[in-house]
């Protein structure tokens, strides 16, 4: 008895469906982790001490990048944007308007505070009086954004302060806030001024984890070419 190669027309079907899908979605995942492992060396970088900025020069600021602005806060006017977790808690993080000089307004993400247990009950995160902020330092970068649409929901166009949202962009924090604001989040350091856990991380999984993926793809379609290869061969006499 001696071998031979009769592949049946469905196993040629799935098996060329299969393997181009398993390389694609290999390649996917790894050009997703060359492009989170440049968005965490734009992170580490941004640990370079801190430049000053202005109102003007703020947009054009690469992300991450640590500056030093003047400004005084808004307190009576913040938003909590809620479905962020910190080592598996549920909390929410407290943006506090930054008014700059020439009637700019920045947001500063002052960090995150724990949820109470009821939606009802918002956390305290209240200023000293006067709000004072005479130098801020943290880094340019930008709102969360959820992983589904659904998940996002702008803050009250009225009503008390602060004001919740989930995932909202620039556009609806600022109809709700009544000015325009900058279009970049600054993250305030630990050690500028008054907030909360500032542990601030790069965005996203590790690209290592991209990178695993994507053998495991590729692994995928080692494994189909080898089963496709090993059901279809057959026995017959010599």
């Amino acid at each position: 008895m001696s071998p031979h190669f009769a592949p049946r027309w469905y196993w040629i079907l799935l098996t060329v469906a299969a393997v181009p899908l398993f390389i694609d979605l290999g390649f996917w995942q790894w050009h997703r982790g060359e492009h989170r492992r440049a968005l965490w060396q734009e992170f580490t970088r941004g640990d370079a001490p801190a430049i000053e900025a202005t109102a003007a020069s703020l947009p054009r600021v690469p992300q991450f990048t640590r500056v030093r602005l003047a400004g005084s806060y808004d307190a009576a006017h913040q938003f909590l944007l809620e479905n962020i977790s910190h080592d598996g808690a549920p909390g929410y993080e407290v943006l506090t308007p930054l008014r700059l000089g020439g009637g700019s307004t920045l947001l500063v993400d002052r960090g995150w505070v724990p949820f109470s247990g009821y939606r009802e009950q918002l956390p305290d995160v209240s200023l000293d009086a006067g709000g004072a902020a005479p130098v801020v330092t943290g880094r340019v970068s930008v709102l969360p954004v959820a992983g589904l649409a659904a998940g996002r929901v702008a803050p009250a166009p009225d009503g008390p302060w602060p004001r919740v949202a989930s995932f909202p962009d620039m556009g609806q924090l600022a109809a709700a806030y009544g000015t325009p604001l900058q279009p970049v989040l600054l993250l305030l350091d630990p050690d500028s001024g008054p907030g909360y856990v500032r542990d601030w991380h790069p965005p996203g999984i590790s690209p290592e984890r991209n990178f695993s993926y994507a053998i495991q793809w590729w692994s995928f379609a080692l494994l189909a070419v080898a089963m496709f290869v090993g059901l279809n061969l057959k026995k017959r006499n010599a």
